[in-house]
């Protein structure tokens, strides 16, 4: 297959992704109005919204690149092969960061997009096995998962470890051209005067750093991190980076010192400064309650998990995103519809009867483990069903041992929605409607799980709570039948940690 070839495909096949996410957004959209016609007076109008930048250049749109994909394809293969290709002018977007201030993000056209995956393809399959096997992110050999597997085995063989942890500030953005570009003759890399060309098209508008959004700059990330894995192997030390999130550990002290100086190195080399801010820096990682002479800690938090000697669990700020999904969920189902004066709610609860919880549970059970009910997941825990598609948010965390945690956040869940319930029967109430001695209103938290799970709809438990600790149980037979990649979200490479 010639280039033009591969390049049609891969045009064709990124317009089709694009094209499905914006049919999904759209049925669902439509969905939530046609829903909230039901269950509210004076519902706001259905609007389907384009991203803007597709008014920017047709190239942006998937449906007008679909259709000239062939031609496109030739078009950009002739200026590749004649060595004048330039990607167009991305779209440029600021987008504030967790931790405060804010990251641009580079939109390419679809085309560009298409070049720049195609390339990274091609670098990525023949230089792989150069990368370190200690480096995480931006492979189809390694994820997220292996990295946290292999920090925690490793942890665990000690009660005590010293670690040192580092982020960069700005790290894309920041990388030194003269720097970078020293790489692709060294250390074995291969990579072809077409491919240098086409690197260099993509950074030529830029002074230093390397954009965000496309799909060649996650090739040159962990190119320009090549010396530093080697440094830290070189000196005994054992790491995990993901990006430039990165995580040491040494049983000895003396080495785990050393790897600050090999950080700074490579900082001032690079051109990419040390967060000091988000670096914590070297402490102790101790068992919970052996002694410790430094700055300790029982854990530390480390792409979406929190990580310690022996436990493994989902880092604090993922418990809160979490817990505020869940949260609006049942706000936006059974209160927000009734808190209003005069009553805007059209669904109002009757016969032992609300079909606002039956919305809320379902959503809430496809949130956090992708709809399955109760039976589905006890059936394969127990080795009665052979297989369970994993897609809730739970499934970004297939590594969990903390059960107390999930027993928390199982009482937790039992709580807000009996809170939630007892708010709705008082405004129900406000509004002249009493019925707080009928289901769901006169169950008792203590009894919801029990009740709600007996409490048939065409014959089928859809009321029944869902399971933190239900899943965590699933995902572990999963792990052991099949392993991490096939019990993972298939999303876990792209989520943002």
């Amino acid at each position: 297959m010639n280039i033009e070839d591969y390049l049609t495909d891969r045009i064709t096949n990124e317009c089709a992704k694009l094209i499905r996410r914006h049919h999904a957004y759209h049925n669902q959209t439509h969905a939530d109005y046609e829903r909230n016609k039901r269950r509210i007076v004076g519902a706001p109008p259905k609007q389907i919204q384009v991203p803007e930048y597709w008014k920017v250049d047709r190239k942006f749109n998937p449906f007008y690149v679909r259709s000239k994909a062939k031609a496109i394809a030739k078009a950009i293969a002739r200026k590749i092969d004649a060595g004048t290709y330039t990607p167009n002018d991305p779209y440029r977007r600021l987008i504030p960061k967790a931790g405060g201030g804010q990251r641009e993000l580079t939109i390419y056209q679809i085309p560009d997009a298409a070049v720049s995956r195609y390339f990274y393809s091609r670098l990525l399959e023949k230089n792989r096995h150069r990368f370190s096997s200690f480096s995480y992110a931006y492979r189809n050999d390694r994820n997220v998962h292996f990295a946290i597997q292999d920090i925690t085995v490793d942890l665990s063989q000690d009660a005590r470890t010293f670690i040192a942890e580092f982020d960069f500030s700005d790290f894309f953005g920041s990388i030194d051209h003269k720097y970078l570009f020293a790489q692709f003759k060294a250390n074995g890399f291969l990579i072809s005067d077409e491919e240098e060309r086409v690197i260099c098209a993509f950074l030529s508008k830029r002074e230093k750093g390397i954009p965000q959004g496309t799909s060649i700059s996650l090739f040159l990330a962990n190119l320009v991190c090549w010396k530093l894995d080697k440094a830290l192997e070189k000196a005994g030390l054992k790491f995990a980076r993901y990006a430039d999130d990165t995580v040491i550990w040494s049983p000895d002290y003396a080495s785990i010192c050393r790897s600050f100086v090999i950080m700074d190195n490579f900082s001032r080399e690079a051109g990419v400064p040390i967060n000091a801010r988000k670096s914590d820096g070297i402490s102790l990682l101790a068992r919970e309650g052996l002694p410790t002479e430094i700055t300790s800690k029982q854990e530390f938090g480390f792409l979406g998990y929190s990580i310690g000697v022996s436990r493994v669990s989902i880092r604090d700020k993922a418990e809160k995103r979490i817990k505020k999904q869940v949260s609006y969920l049942l706000y936006k189902n059974l209160i927000q519809p009734i808190k209003t004066k005069p009553l805007r709610g059209l669904v109002i609860p009757a016969n032992n009867r609300d079909k606002s919880l039956l919305t809320a549970m379902l959503q809430i059970r496809r949130y956090l483990y992708g709809g399955l009910l109760h039976r589905d997941i006890v059936q394969y825990i127990k080795g009665r069903r052979r297989t369970l598609h994993f897609k809730g948010v739970m499934s970004f965390y297939p590594l969990l041992n903390d059960e107390a945690q999930l027993r928390r956040l199982d009482g937790w869940l039992l709580s807000v929605i009996h809170r939630s319930i007892q708010l709705r029967a008082r405004l129900l109430l406000s509004h002249n409607f009493d019925r707080r001695s009928s289901f769901p209103f006169s169950v008792k938290r203590e009894k919801i799980v029990q009740q709600y799970r007996r409490r048939r709809i065409g014959g089928k438990p859809l009321l029944e709570v869902p399971s933190f600790t239900l899943i965590y149980k699933a995902l572990q037979r999963g792990l052991k039948e099949s392993g991490i990649e096939r019990v993972m979200h298939p999303a876990s490479v792209k989520y943002d940690y």
